[in-house]
């Protein structure tokens, strides 16, 4: 059976209350355009927030189910470490692929929807300070992805999922020496504060913070075509990727100056 047929679209209509009451209720999330997600494949690209337990992701799939139901295949791309042990099973029925070129190749060019994260846990972890900062660490495959698929790009903005605790720092200077580090494919130690567990590390989590999230859907991108017809787009993957992150950032910074109070919203 192909990864991409483990996705049960009734086990997510089962589960789609829940997460409702979860998104909706405790972070009172708001997700705005995503009318904007085109017909056939379509490269989701976002910023991610709110350390371990981030939440863009639901966020994400309930607006999405919402506007197009649960038939339409959704898929996102997520870090080997979620499918270990009886979670693999349950990451897959809800359309959770292992984050390699090829799973979001077949997703595209079978025309579904896939998300991906491009800065990771680099961005997941951001300090407080750069809360509404769109920082992929220079990670520019998406837009390889996009342009080999022939896809559209369309970039979600999310703010609010960094108030969930305050990030103190990614903790670079220890993760590098961690003897953790390859293991868990990450270079970081993030350390923040929290509740209930006041400063920790990466583990173990604090609960987030009922902060209000609010989300985005930008209108989409053409890799092909955005420089014009004069340059090939393959030669230009940097300047691609500028205009994906400036149209983020501009979207990211509106969204903030419109937040009143951290936390509150």
């Amino acid at each position: 059976m192909s990864a991409l047929e483990a996705r049960d679209p009734g086990y997510i209509a089962a589960a789609l209350p829940l997460l409702k009451v979860a998104m909706k209720g405790y972070f009172r999330s708001n997700v705005h355009g995503m009318d904007n997600v085109p017909d056939g494949g379509a490269l989701v690209v976002g910023n991610h927030s709110g350390g371990m337990l981030a939440m863009d992701v639901p966020i994400i799939a309930v607006g999405f189910a919402e506007t197009f139901g649960v038939d339409r295949p959704l898929y996102c791309l997520a870090h080997d470490m979620l499918f270990t042990g009886p979670a693999d099973a349950v990451f897959r029925k809800f359309g959770f692929l292992p984050a390699t070129r090829a799973n979001a190749l077949e997703v595209l060019r079978g025309g579904g929807v896939t998300i991906v994260f491009p800065g990771g846990d680099y961005d997941t972890f951001r300090p407080t300070f750069k809360a509404n900062v769109i920082d992929f660490r220079g990670r520019t495959g998406y837009v390889r992805t996009a342009l080999e698929a022939g896809v559209p790009i369309v970039p979600v903005v999310s703010v609010g999922g960094q108030e969930t605790q305050i990030f103190l720092t990614r903790g670079e200077w220890i993760g590098r020496r961690a003897p953790w580090r390859k293991l868990l494919r990450t270079d970081l130690f993030p350390i923040g504060i929290g509740f209930p567990f006041g400063m920790v590390g990466a583990a173990p989590p604090n609960l987030p913070l009922p902060t209000k999230i609010t989300t985005r859907v930008l209108e989409p991108i053409d890799p092909a075509t955005v420089l014009g017809p004069d340059l090939d787009p393959a030669d230009h993957v940097a300047e691609i990727d500028e205009i994906v992150r400036g149209r983020m950032q501009a979207a990211s910074d509106e969204l903030a100056s419109q937040r009143r109070f951290p936390v509150l919203g």
